[in-house]
């Protein structure tokens, strides 16, 4: 890492954006052959067994740790797994079973106006596109893309905490935040990766490129990557 703070990375840092096109392909080609993808063993975050399930745990997932989010969703789906049933459900009972997850009065109130919107809008069906997503309440881009992703097997790189740092320290893009790190990563990434872009973007945010002591010295990606940790 000293030796490449004297090149070209010295004054690249998260959100440089520096890469070219051809340096961007060589990233997602070794992100392909050191990272599980969607065909392997590796399960979304969001593993859930229909659309509105899928929907409804990312929507708990926010702000929420991986242990909680599945607590809060075990505990809910206990008591209701479609939105109809689920507006048979009191707001508070539905606080009570997310209590887990944190924000949950906040959540409790967007979960039954999201039922409603389907239920009344809908006839009960997950949209299918990320604008007839994001057009639900409590729904924004990342949990969209997620959906779109993972329920729906779209191709598209849905952007988490993880992918987010991820991109914008190796300079895929420059984005201060996950949203425009999405738009970016639509555009720059190559078609081919977009498949399984996601998984191996939060695979390697986990596993390598970590928020406090990335990996740098033994990164696969650490002469293309534009993060200087030395001076950031």
């Amino acid at each position: 890492m000293a030796a490449r703070a004297a090149g070209r990375g010295a004054a690249a840092g998260p959100g440089a954006g520096a890469l070219s096109a051809g340096e961007i392909d060589a990233v997602f080609r070794r992100l392909a052959g050191h990272m599980p993808g969607r065909t392997s063993t590796a399960k979304g975050p969001k593993d859930q067994p229909d659309p509105f399930r899928s929907l409804v745990s990312c929507l708990l997932s926010a702000q929420s740790r991986d242990a909680n989010t599945a607590a809060a969703t075990a505990a809910l789906f206990a008591l209701a797994t479609t939105p109809e049933a689920m507006l048979r459900l009191t707001e508070a009972e539905i606080a009570t079973a997310i209590r887990p997850c944190g924000l949950y009065n906040t959540k409790a109130r967007n979960i039954r106006r999201l039922c409603r919107t389907l239920v009344e809008d809908l006839a009960g069906t997950v949209p299918r596109s990320r604008e007839g997503l994001m057009a639900l309440p409590g729904i924004g881009r990342k949990c969209a893309d997620i959906v779109l992703s993972f329920t729906f097997d779209e191709d598209v790189i849905a952007v988490d905490t993880h992918v987010h740092r991820v991109a914008n320290r190796i300079g895929l893009t420059a984005a201060r935040g996950a949203d425009e790190t999405a738009r970016q990563l639509a555009v720059a990434a190559p078609a081919w990766a977009l498949r399984d872009g996601h998984f191996w973007l939060i695979q390697f945010g986990k596993a390598v490129c970590v928020a406090r002591r990335p990996k740098c010295e033994t990164c696969f990606l650490n002469d293309l990557c534009r993060y200087d940790r030395l001076t950031q």
